[in-house]
């Protein structure tokens, strides 16, 4: 199996394989180049994640619009 990319979060460095600790570690991703933008990675999924969960609230327990905000 290729190894592959780790983010180190203490560093700021890529890691080729799981060098580091799970707790300074995110990943992994495919690509050196992933790793290095982890942190844009990270922010763009919590952006979508949050819109999500805004939509979500907008539907009332029976499944109808909510007039909420």
């Amino acid at each position: 199996m290729e190894k592959q990319w780790y983010f180190n979060t203490v560093t700021e460095q890529p890691e080729l394989g799981m060098i580091s600790p799970a707790s300074h570690r995110m990943g992994p991703y495919r690509t050196r180049e992933d790793a290095l933008d982890a942190w844009k990675i990270v922010q763009e999924r919590n952006l979508k994640w949050e819109e999500q969960d805004r939509e979500w609230k907008r539907w009332s327990a029976d499944g109808s619009a909510s007039s909420e905000k």
